[in-house]
């Protein structure tokens, strides 16, 4: 199974996203983004172990959460993936 992490704007935002995700049995993490995945100082990431990345996002962007940025974890480097 992949690994994604989404790049959010705020605690707040991440939360509201896990929240969302959650309800529809999909399990998450929350921790601060890398600094090297994002230029804001308060950015947080929510990681999320997923085969269906479609359908997540699907799920996010019907709440209004679509994340900023999303990456594919892979060998521990992350792959910058288009904001579907």
């Amino acid at each position: 199974m992949e690994q994604y992490l989404m790049i959010t704007r705020s605690l707040t935002y991440a939360q509201r996203m896990e929240k969302t995700l959650s309800r529809a049995g999909i399990r998450t993490r929350i921790f601060r983004a890398p600094k090297e995945l994002t230029d804001r100082g308060c950015a947080y990431a929510v990681q999320v172990s997923h085969a269906n990345l479609n359908t997540v996002l699907t799920m996010l962007n019907g709440a209004g959460l679509g994340p900023l940025k999303i990456y594919l974890i892979r060998s521990g480097s992350y792959i910058e993936l288009s904001n579907r």
